[in-house]
């Protein structure tokens, strides 16, 4: 978990549902500090990922890039 997330802006080609889900994993791992949850908390931790997923392209589909 010592890695940078990739940045997705600004890709080309652009990022994909799968490099948005990558990095919403990432994040949730970093987050709740479990590379993988315990079966209690799996459900938690898919749901985050999903959420900030979904949040995450929202925000890449509404920037304006500049250049």
């Amino acid at each position: 978990m010592c890695r940078s997330i990739k940045t997705l802006r600004s890709l080309d080609p652009p990022a994909t549902p799968i490099d948005v889900e990558a990095a919403a994993r990432q994040f949730v791992r970093k987050i709740s500090g479990y590379r993988e949850p315990s079966k209690v908390n799996a459900v938690a931790f898919e749901r985050a990922i999903a959420d900030i997923s979904d949040v995450s392209q929202a925000l890449l589909d509404r920037l304006v890039v500049r250049g």
